[in-house]
């Protein structure tokens, strides 16, 4: 089945028309025709079987919408790592069901913010914004996780909805596994994950974490690579909230 991201009015209506970005992708990339049958999904959780009813404008008739099933906000605090490490984060991330991404700019981080002023962190973000809504169409969800602009470390922290459980991944941490800290937060509860670049968190930066009420946790004894290691601590986590497995 065909899925396609549009946005839709909260009262959605009978007939939809898009614009031209996505009449284009649906007549001359794909090539459905009137009659056609596909999927519209609006990123906030709504599902629409849809048919095509005109081509230009393209017009698609909506019947009743669907409604995902709510799950636990997981959010991740990304330190931004080289080259398209983070791009890989997000498109995986968004399959293992985070709701959120942050971004950040750390002591350690390579990327620094500097080189993403003057309009740059403005188009870097819309094109991550564009990788989460691809991989939501992809792996069937009808929300989008939202992307931050890239934002230093603590700035993230603070901004995060209140009521949020912090978790750190430390690599000097040894007593606290993740599992474990996140059984631990209420089924309720939002979770940001703090995950470090490729030379980890500094212990300035993981201390005013703790100070915020975060948590500093284990993934175990393996030494992950800074992708590697968000993508493992949300399946850990989908598995616990019984998303996965």
């Amino acid at each position: 089945m065909v899925r396609l991201f549009a946005p839709v009015p909260a009262e959605a209506p009978a007939e939809l028309t898009l614009g031209e970005e996505r009449r284009h992708y649906l007549v001359h990339v794909l090539r459905l025709g009137e009659g056609d049958a596909l999927e519209l999904f609006d990123g906030a959780g709504r599902a629409f079987d849809a048919r095509v009813l005109a081509l230009s404008p393209l017009r698609l008739a909506l019947g009743p919408a669907r409604v995902a099933p709510a799950h636990r906000a997981l959010s991740v605090l990304q330190g931004l790592p080289k080259g398209d490490k983070l791009e890989w984060v997000l498109q995986k991330g968004t399959e293992l069901g985070a709701a959120a991404f942050y971004p950040v700019a750390t002591r350690r981080s390579l990327v620094k913010l500097e080189r993403l002023e003057d309009g740059r962190a403005q188009s870097k973000t819309a094109r991550w914004q564009k990788i989460a809504e691809e991989a939501a169409r992809q792996c069937g969800r009808s929300d989008v996780p939202q992307v931050h602009p890239p934002q230093p470390l603590l700035e993230a922290a603070r901004a995060l909805p209140a009521g949020t459980q912090l978790l750190v991944l430390d690599e000097e941490e040894r007593a606290l596994p993740l599992g474990e800290a996140f059984r631990l937060v209420s089924r309720e509860q939002p979770v940001a994950l703090v995950v470090g670049p490729e030379g980890g968190l500094a212990r300035e930066e993981v201390q005013a974490l703790v100070a915020l009420g975060a948590r500093p946790v284990t993934l175990g004894r393996l030494v992950l690579r800074t992708e590697t290691a968000a993508l493992a601590a949300l399946a850990v986590m989908g598995h616990l909230d019984g998303d996965l497995g």
